[in-house]
């Protein structure tokens, strides 16, 4: 079998549904892991710029989950009790199914992904996590409106978003692009986001990371209105 990663983001444009979401980040960690199945897994809340931002996103909310194969997976996210009361609260929702070609660091003290095969052609999905030294909060969101804006401009990405599991400390970055040169290219670039980059490296900025490669095997619903597995044109 191959693990397959799912993750499920979902909208809510209504505020009694926001305040629904809100508080199913409490209620529902009591609740996914009574979920047939499931490993690891992760309630997250968004920010409010591109990439990710100081501001909580009150709209959007996700839920990260591994699975022990494909089938699995999808079933799951689609019958589930928990997946099928954010659906009915939900405006809009996007799910999307994925094997690690790569991965390195670690989660919590865990290592939750299993490189399961190579990246093929066509898209890939990159996910980056850190908790943040205390110490080095303040030197982190000040790069961030920086770092977002270039990932928002650059042509070729298809999707990303910045969620977290707490505020200002639990950090996570997960973006869609086209094909490896593309992501690669957007990495080496020198600007905000690589002399973060450096900065990160030399000065010791996060307590714990993780970063991971994917091959997407698959998806599930909409955001902002088509799958953004089909948007393989986007705007200079």
């Amino acid at each position: 079998m191959t693990q397959t990663i799912s993750i499920s983001f979902f909208r809510f444009d209504r505020w009694q549904d926001r305040l629904w979401a809100m508080s199913m980040m409490v209620a529902a960690r009591a609740i996914l892991p009574r979920v047939a199945d499931i490993g690891f897994w992760k309630l997250c809340g968004s920010g409010a710029g591109v990439g990710f931002d100081v501001v909580p996103n009150p709209k959007v909310f996700a839920i990260l989950a591994t699975w022990p194969d494909a089938q699995t997976a999808q079933a799951r996210t689609s019958s589930a009790g928990i997946f099928q009361r954010y659906v009915k609260h939900a405006s809009e929702t996007w799910t999307v199914f994925l094997n690690t070609t790569s991965v390195r660091g670690q989660w919590a003290g865990s290592a939750p992904f299993d490189v399961s095969g190579e990246h093929h052609a066509g898209p890939l999905a990159v996910l980056t996590r850190a908790t943040i030294k205390t110490r080095n909060v303040l030197r982190f969101w000040q790069r961030v409106p920086d770092i977002s804006a270039v990932i928002g401009d650059d042509p070729n990405v298809m999707f990303k978003i910045g969620i977290g599991e707490a505020p200002l400390l639990n950090q996570i970055t997960f973006s869609v692009w086209p094909d490896a040169h593309s992501m690669a290219e957007f990495a080496r670039r020198d600007g905000p986001h690589a002399r973060a980059i450096r900065s990160v490296r030399d000065e010791s900025w996060f307590k714990e990371e993780l970063y991971a490669r994917f091959t997407i095997v698959g998806d599930r619903g909409t955001w902002g209105g088509s799958s953004p597995l089909t948007q393989t044109e986007r705007p200079a």
